[in-house]
């Protein structure tokens, strides 16, 4: 090593030789805290010398599953030896979509995040209506508007199933398939992402709008729910930045067009979103013709920074978006990853890891189900 070494995408100043105890001390605490916490967090140390890791540990000191494992029984490569090619297969159905319909990477995405924000990372989403079970399915809630692809998930798992049956859940098939989906949309690849989730037995249909955050919500309140995954101002404004892919339907919009256009939009920009939302009253039954406008009209199919450019420029479409570029506690944020992609994309891996290990099912709790849209009969 010489005066600094590159890791991913940061570069660590090593000032001045490091002595053999200080190594010592730094290898010490580094794997101590790849034991305890399995995060990627920054890890700063100052000790008579300088040594700071600012976005990633070194991955030669956290990529052991032995020290990969999360205080809730998590860890990677958890179905290593229980069906060795899970995460291989999915992958491969992933891709496999992606190549039939460009949309279901972004599916993946929307849904990891409805499932997880609410309660947990559980599979609860997945869940249909059963009215003998007496289920009624989160996707019917009106904060489910626009989502689909959730038909492809039975392919996921049917392949899974063939290989391991019984094994592998649908907790853990929607993690894996929201991180393979983002690589295919140039986002970060190989994402590490700890499995070992099992899928709730039930829906929470009646709590979704307690937890998932409307359109128009106050950005105190999308901060708020999110932080109650554990994921803080920063990771906020990274994981919004999913926006940058994807499409907001008129139904959504058309109240900062209509009867008269906010006054946040860049100038000639609401005429130009007037033109794709041409009616004040939108349809919103997703299963006809519905309109739309781009979050982002330039790289509309790239997970990248385009997001927080716009919204700089009055750009946002929702009002939740264009907030996050005035409201103190996210404006510097947006204003650094508008700056730097690189920068905009460590933290939404790091924040999209954090959001998937929220109050995950393990050990006795839950189940696997042998098909995602039912819990198992007895």
């Amino acid at each position: 090593m010489g005066a600094s070494e590159r890791v991913g995408r940061t570069l660590v100043p090593l000032p001045r030789p490091i002595s053999p105890g200080a190594l010592f001390f730094f290898l010490f605490f580094s794997t101590l805290h790849c034991t305890l916490t399995a995060r990627i967090l920054p890890f700063e140390w100052n000790m008579n010398m300088h040594v700071r890791v600012a976005e990633h540990l070194p991955a030669r000191l956290c990529s052991n599953p032995s020290i990969s494992t999360s205080s809730d029984g998590l860890k990677l490569n958890y179905y290593s030896k229980s069906c060795p090619r899970a995460e291989e297969i999915v992958r491969e159905q992933v891709k496999i979509h992606y190549g039939q319909h460009k949309n279901t990477a972004v599916s993946w995405v929307r849904a990891l995040f409805h499932d997880c924000i609410v309660k947990s990372c559980d599979a609860s989403l997945l869940l249909q209506t059963d009215a003998a079970a007496g289920v009624v399915s989160e996707q019917s809630s009106k904060r489910s508007f626009g989502m689909k692809n959730f038909r492809y998930i039975d392919d996921i798992k049917s392949a899974l199933e063939r290989a391991c049956p019984g094994t592998v859940s649908c907790a853990d098939l929607l993690v894996l398939a929201a991180r393979d989906g983002v690589a295919l949309i140039g986002g970060p690849a190989d994402i590490p992402m700890r499995t070992g989730r099992r899928d709730a037995r039930a829906s929470y249909y009646g709590e979704v709008e307690r937890y998932v955050p409307n359109h128009n919500d106050s950005v105190s309140t999308v901060l708020s729910r999110f932080a109650s995954m554990g994921v803080d101002a920063e990771g906020t404004v990274a994981l919004l930045g999913g926006h940058s892919v994807g499409r907001v339907h008129c139904f959504n919009l058309v109240a900062r067009l209509y009867p008269a256009v906010d006054g946040a939009f860049e100038p000639g920009y609401g005429a130009f979103l007037r033109k794709r939302c041409p009616s004040a009253h939108p349809i919103e039954d997703t299963n006809l013709d519905v309109t739309y406008a781009r979050n982002d009209k330039d790289t509309p199919n790239v997970i990248d920074n385009m997001y927080h450019k716009n919204l700089l420029r009055g750009r946002g479409l929702l009002l939740v978006d264009q907030g996050l570029a005035t409201d103190p506690r996210t404006a510097p944020f947006v204003r650094k990853m508008a700056a730097d992609n690189a920068y905009f994309l460590d933290r939404f891996a790091a924040a999209l890891v954090k959001m998937s290990e929220n109050g995950p099912l393990t050990g006795d709790k839950g189940e696997i189900r042998k098909d995602c849209k039912f819990v198992n009969t007895l």
